[in-house]
C-alpha cells in the first residue's frame, strides 16, 4: 500500500535503512533476481567460450593433420628419391651411411623423425641410435607393394616427445624398379597443438569482455529496481501486502491512520466497529465523523498517547497514538484502539485466579517432600499462610500418625499436628494435644459429610463456639472472624481436618473459597496418606528386622561385644549381624547386607541369618560357611525367578547380598575370617593403632562358582575387631574413602574405650543424620583364656591308660575347685577317651577349658564321626555317648585339619543339680552295670 499525503509527490522520501542498505551493497546477491540473471549470463558466456575453443581446436587439429600429412609425404619421398639412398641400402652397413643423412634431412625438413628400414621393417635410422635395429611401428605392406602410406601410429620417443605420430611410408626403388627399402617421415600430434594456441587469448578475452558488460548491465538494472521498490524484495512486497490486508480485515484491534491536516486516511474493520464509523469515512476530515469530542481532539492532536482510556458509547477503549514517521517525514499519526470493557470486569478475578493457581503449583512442590506424616501436615499449613489464610491448623486422627488404618470410631479424637500463622496471639490448641470435637462443630460435620464447611462469621458459628467457649471468646476478641474447615480424605477414608482461619485484616471466606480449599486438601491428603502407609510399612519392616536381629548377647568367654543398628530413613534394608558361640570357647561373628529395602530384604536377611546359625552349628570352616551361603542365595534367586515367572511378573532377586564371617579362638588368639563382597573389617590394637587386616575380597553371594579366600591373624588381648556395613561409610554426597578415613580416626580416638563407648563414638562421628541405607556396626574386644584355665595332655593309644587320664582330670578339677562335678567329668572323659582309642587313630589328646562352663575335648586323628544310638539290653557296648549326652549340657563333634574333636560342655551354675543327679545311686548303678567296661 502506498500512502500519499497532501504534499508534492516528488518530495524526497527518507532513505531506506537497515536491510535495504545491505541489499544495495550486494545487488549481485545470488539469492536476488538480479543475481540469478547474472549467473545465467555467466553460464551462457562460458558455454560460448567453451564452444569457440572447441571449434578452433578441432579446426586447428584438422588443419595440422593435413599439413602433417603433406610435410611427412614430401620429406619421406625426398629422402627416398635422394641420390645414393638405394645404393646405401645395398651397402654392407646401411646405418652408418644413412643415419647422418636421415638426421640432417629431419632437421632440414622440420619433421620429428626420418626412419629408413629394410623390406622387413628393421630400422636402419632413428633419431635415437638405441632404437636402430628394432621393428618399425606401422603398416609397411602397401609400401612394399610400391604405394605410399599415410597413417597415425605410435612409436618410440622422438626429440619432440612421445605420442601419436602422423607418418608417411614410401618405398625406395633401385634402378630396376625393385623395392629395396622403406622411408618413413612424420611429426607427432603434440606439436600440432601449437597451430591453434595463438587464437586462445582472443577467445578468452572476448568472453571476459562479455561477462564484464553483463555484470555492468545487471548492476545498473538491479540498483534502479531497488530504488523503485525501496530495497524490498518481491517476497517482502507480497508479505507487506498480506500484512496490509490482515490489518484491515483480520486484526481484532482498531487501527486508524490520519494525515497532518486531520483527515482520516485509513480505518480497518475493527476501528469502524468500535467507533461506529460511516461507510464513506475514509478520506473525510475527522471533525465530520461525529465522534465524541475527546476522541476527535485526540485524533487531530499531533501528540503521542499511551494507554489512555476513553468512553465511546458503552465501551471503554484503550487508545495508543504514535507518529507515522517517527524519524521525520511527511507526518501523520497511527492510532490503535483496544476494547477493555470486559477486561476491566474480569481483571480482578483473573488476578485472584492467577494467585490461586500459583499457590496450587507451589503447594504441589512443597507438600509431600518427605514421607513423614507430621512434616507433611506442617507443609500444608505453611504453604497456605498468608496467601490464603492467616492461621492454619491441621488435626489428624491418632491412628494416622501411628500409620494405622483410620476408623470412624476415632473421628472425635484428633491430635493437633501442625499450626502455621501467629501462634502466640491466637489461643489455639498447641501441637501434640489431643482434641475431642463436639458433634456440632464444623470439624465433625466436615468429617461426617465428607465435604468442606465455611463459616463466614465465627460470631454466629454456635457449634464452633460451644467447643471451647472461653478459648473462642479470646480468639474473637483478637480478630479471628472467618473459618473454612476441610476434611483430609484419601481413597474416601477421612484422615483428619484442615482449618483455615482469617483475621480482621483479611476479608471473610466466601463459598467460592471452598473449591480452592478442597483442591488444596485433596493434594495434601494424598501426600499424608502416602506418608501414613510408608510409616506403617516402615514400622512393620523395622519390627520384623529387629525381631530377626540378636536381642541380647549370648554367654561366651571370648569377646566383649557391643553393636548398633540404625534403619534407613526411607525404608528398612537387609543389614544384619550375629554373635554365635561355638564349641571350644570359640565365637563366630557374622555381618551381612542384603541389597534393597523393605519387607523382602528383611525377610531375606532372616533366612540368611538362620542359615548362618545352622552352618555354624555344623562347625564348618569360614570359607565353607560362605560357600554354603552362596549356594543358598543362588537357590533363593532361582526360586524367586521360577515363582514370579509362573505368576507372569518379575520377581525380586537377592543378588547383591554380602557377608563377612569370622571365628575367634580365645585359647590361641587366632581369628580366621573371609568376606564375600563385604567391606573389610578394622582392627584396633590395644595401643590404639588402627589397621585393616587385609582380608581378601571375594565375589558377593549368589554369583556361584567363585572360591572364598580366608585370612588368619593373631589378635592380642584387648584388641577390638570392628565389623560394619557400607551404610556407615558410604553416602551419595561422600566418597567411601572419606568415610573409611573418618571411621579410622574415630576408632583411633576411641582405642581405650569399651566396645559400647566405641560404638557410640563411631556413630556420632561417622554416621549420617538421616541414613539413606541401613547401618550395622559391631565392636568386639578380644579376651584370651588364662593358661591356668587350660589343661591339655596327650594320651597313648592304649586302653590301660584311661584310669590315669581320669586321675589327671580329677587332680585338675580339684585344683580349679570343681570337685562337685568331678564324677560326671571323669565319666565323660573316660567315655570319650575310650572311644578315641578304640575307634579313632593317634594322636589322642585331652583338653579341659575352665570358663563360664567346663569344656572337655578329646581329639584324635580320625575323621570318623561317632553316632549316638540306644543300645539293646543284650549289647555289651554302645552306651558311652548315651552317658555323655545324659551328663553333659551339650556335646558334639568338630573337624580339624588333623582329624576331629569330640567335645562336651557342663554348665557350672547347675553343678549341684547335676551332681545330685549323677550321685543318685540307683540310676548311676544301672548305667554302670549296663556299661560293663573293664577299663572303667
Amino acid at each position: 500500500m502506498r500512502v500519499r499525503f497532501g504534499r508534492d509527490r516528488t518530495q524526497a522520501r527518507p532513505p531506506p535503512t537497515g536491510r535495504a542498505r545491505e541489499r544495495r551493497g550486494s545487488v549481485l546477491n545470488p539469492h536476488s533476481a538480479a543475481g540469478q540473471v547474472f549467473l545465467l549470463q555467466i553460464v551462457i558466456v562460458v558455454l560460448l567460450v567453451v564452444a569457440a575453443v572447441a571449434s578452433v581446436m578441432l579446426q586447428a587439429a584438422r588443419d595440422a593433420l593435413q599439413q602433417g600429412r603433406r610435410v611427412s609425404v614430401v620429406a619421406a619421398q625426398s629422402f627416398a628419391n635422394a641420390p645414393g639412398t638405394a645404393e646405401a641400402l645395398r651397402s654392407r652397413d646401411p646405418s652408418a651411411v644413412l643415419q647422418p643423412r636421415a638426421e640432417a634431412a629431419r632437421k632440414k625438413a622440420g619433421v620429428d623423425f626420418v626412419v629408413v628400414t629394410d623390406t622387413k621393417g628393421i630400422r636402419y635410422t632413428y633419431p635415437y641410435p638405441k632404437e636402430i635395429g628394432k621393428k618399425f611401428v606401422g603398416d609397411i605392406k602397401p609400401a612394399l607393394e610400391g604405394r605410399t602410406v599415410i597413417e597415425q601410429a605410435g612409436g618410440p620417443p622422438v626429440p619432440a616427445g612421445k605420442g601419436t605420430a602422423v607418418q608417411a611410408v614410401v618405398p625406395v626403388f633401385d634402378s630396376h624398379g625393385t623395392v629395396v627399402g622403406l622411408v618413413s617421415a612424420g611429426i607427432t600430434v603434440k606439436n600440432v597443438s601449437r597451430l591453434w594456441m595463438p587464437q586462445l587469448p582472443i577467445i578468452v578475452g572476448t568472453g571476459a569482455a562479455a561477462l564484464a558488460l553483463a555484470a555492468t548491465g545487471t548492476t545498473l538494472a538491479s540498483r534502479r529496481l531497488l530504488r523503485q521498490t525501496h530495497g524490498l524484495a518481491p517476497v517482502e512486497l507480497a508479505r507487506l501486502y498480506e500484512h496490509h490486508e490482515a490489518v484491515l480485515h483480520a486484526v481484532r484491534e482498531g487501527v486508524l491512520i490520519t494525515t497532518p491536516d486531520g483527515r482520516l486516511l485509513l480505518a480497518n474493520d475493527e476501528a469502524r466497529r468500535l467507533l461506529a464509523l460511516p461507510a464513506d469515512a475514509q478520506g473525510r476530515p475527522v471533525r465530520e465523523l461525529g465522534l465524541p469530542e475527546k476522541i476527535t481532539r485526540l485524533l487531530i492532536s499531533p501528540d503521542a498517547v499511551t494507554d489512555e482510556v476513553h468512553v465511546a458509547e458503552d465501551r471503554l477503549l484503550a487508545v495508543n497514538k504514535r507518529p507515522t514517521f517517527p524519524h521525520g517525514g511527511p507526518g501523520g499519526s497511527v492510532v490503535t484502539l483496544r476494547d477493555t470493557t470486559e477486561l476491566a470486569a474480569v481483571s480482578g478475578r483473573a488476578e485472584v485466579a492467577r494467585e490461586r493457581l500459583k499457590l496450587l503449583y507451589e503447594a504441589g512442590l512443597r507438600i509431600g517432600t518427605t514421607l513423614d506424616v507430621g512434616r507433611t501436615a506442617q507443609e500444608l499449613a505453611d504453604v497456605t499462610v498468608p496467601q490464603f489464610a492467616d492461621l492454619v491448623t491441621v488435626d489428624l486422627l491418632d491412628a494416622v500418625l501411628r500409620g494405622w488404618e483410620p476408623t470412624a470410631e476415632g473421628w472425635r479424637h484428633l491430635r493437633r499436628t501442625a499450626i502455621s500463622g501467629d501462634r502466640q496471639v491466637m489461643p489455639v490448641y498447641p501441637v501434640g494435644e489431643m482434641i475431642t470435637f463436639s458433634p456440632g462443630t464444623p470439624q465433625m460435620h466436615a468429617l461426617q459429610e465428607g465435604r468442606g464447611m465455611v463459616e463466614p462469621d465465627l460470631r454466629r458459628a454456635h457449634g464452633w463456639r460451644e467447643q471451647d467457649p472461653e478459648r473462642a471468646r479470646k480468639a474473637l476478641e483478637l480478630g479471628l472472624h472467618s473459618l473454612v474447615t476441610m476434611p483430609l480424605q484419601a481413597r474416601n477414608v477421612p484422615l483428619g481436618v484442615a482449618n483455615f482461619y482469617r483475621t480482621t485484616d483479611s476479608p471473610a471466606f466466601e463459598p467460592d473459597d471452598l473449591y480452592f480449599a478442597e483442591e488444596l486438601a485433596a493434594r495434601a491428603a494424598v501426600a499424608i496418606d502416602n506418608a501414613r502407609r510408608f510409616t506403617r510399612e516402615h514400622e512393620m519392616a523395622v519390627t520384623l528386622q529387629r525381631s530377626l536381629l540378636p536381642r541380647g548377647q549370648p554367654e561366651q568367654d571370648a569377646l566383649e561385644v557391643a553393636w548398633r543398628y540404625l534403619p534407613a530413613a526411607t525404608g528398612v534394608g537387609g543389614d544384619w549381624f550375629d554373635v554365635i558361640p561355638l564349641p571350644g570357647a570359640r565365637v563366630a561373628l557374622a555381618m551381612g547386607d542384603v541389597v534393597g529395602h523393605g519387607l523382602h530384604a528383611a525377610a531375606t536377611m532372616g533366612r540368611l541369618r538362620t542359615a548362618v546359625h545352622n552352618f555354624s552349628t555344623l562347625d564348618l570352616p569360614v570359607d565353607e560357611v560362605l560357600g554354603n551361603l552362596d549356594d543358598l542365595v543362588a537357590r533363593m534367586d532361582n526360586e524367586e525367578d521360577a515363582a514370579e515367572a509362573a505368576d507372569g511378573h518379575e520377581g525380586e532377586a537377592v543378588t547383591g547380598a554380602t557377608c563377612l564371617y569370622a571365628i575367634y579362638d580365645p585359647v590361641t588368639g587366632a581369628c580366621t575370617m573371609a568376606r564375600a563382597g563385604h567391606p573389610e573389617p578394622v582392627v584396633v590394637r590395644p595401643d590404639g593403632t588402627v589397621t585393616c587386616p587385609g582380608v581378601p575380597a571375594s565375589a558377593p553371594l549368589g554369583l556361584g562358582g567363585y572360591p572364598f579366600e580366608t585370612a588368619e591373624l593373631r589378635l592380642s588381648e584387648g584388641s577390638q575387631l570392628v565389623l560394619y556395613t557400607d551404610g556407615l561409610v558410604e553416602e551419595r554426597a561422600r566418597d567411601i574413602d572419606v568415610g573409611l578415613d573418618r571411621l579410622r580416626r574415630a576408632l583411633g580416638a576411641a582405642g581405650r574405650r569399651s566396645p559400647e563407648e566405641a560404638c557410640q563414638a563411631v556413630i556420632d562421628a561417622v554416621g549420617p543424620a538421616r541414613p539413606a541405607d541401613d547401618i550395622a556396626l559391631l565392636v568386639a574386644r578380644t579376651r584370651l583364656f588364662p593358661r591356668s584355665c587350660v589343661a591339655e595332655w596327650g594320651v597313648p593309644p592304649e586302653p590301660a591308660v584311661v584310669p590315669s587320664v581320669r586321675t589327671r582330670c580329677r587332680d585338675k578339677l580339684r585344683e580349679w575347685g570343681l570337685e562337685d562335678i568331678g564324677f560326671t567329668t571323669e565319666l565323660i572323659i573316660s567315655e570319650l577317651v575310650t572311644n578315641a582309642i578304640r575307634h579313632g587313630s593317634p594322636p589322642v589328646t585331652v583338653r579341659l577349658l575352665y570358663g563360664r562352663c567346663l569344656i572337655c575335648e578329646v581329639a584324635d586323628g580320625s575323621s570318623t564321626s561317632p553316632r549316638l544310638r540306644r543300645a539293646a539290653t543284650t549289647d555289651e557296648g554302645g552306651r558311652g555317648l548315651f552317658l555323655v549326652a545324659q551328663f553333659a549340657q551339650r556335646w558334639g563333634t568338630r573337624y580339624t585339619a588333623r582329624g576331629k574333636v569330640i567335645w562336651a560342655e557342663q554348665t557350672l551354675h547347675d553343678v549341684h543339680d547335676v551332681t545330685s543327679a549323677a550321685t543318685d545311686p540307683t540310676p548311676v548303678d544301672v548305667l554302670l552295670e549296663q556299661f560293663g567296661d573293664p577299663a572303667m
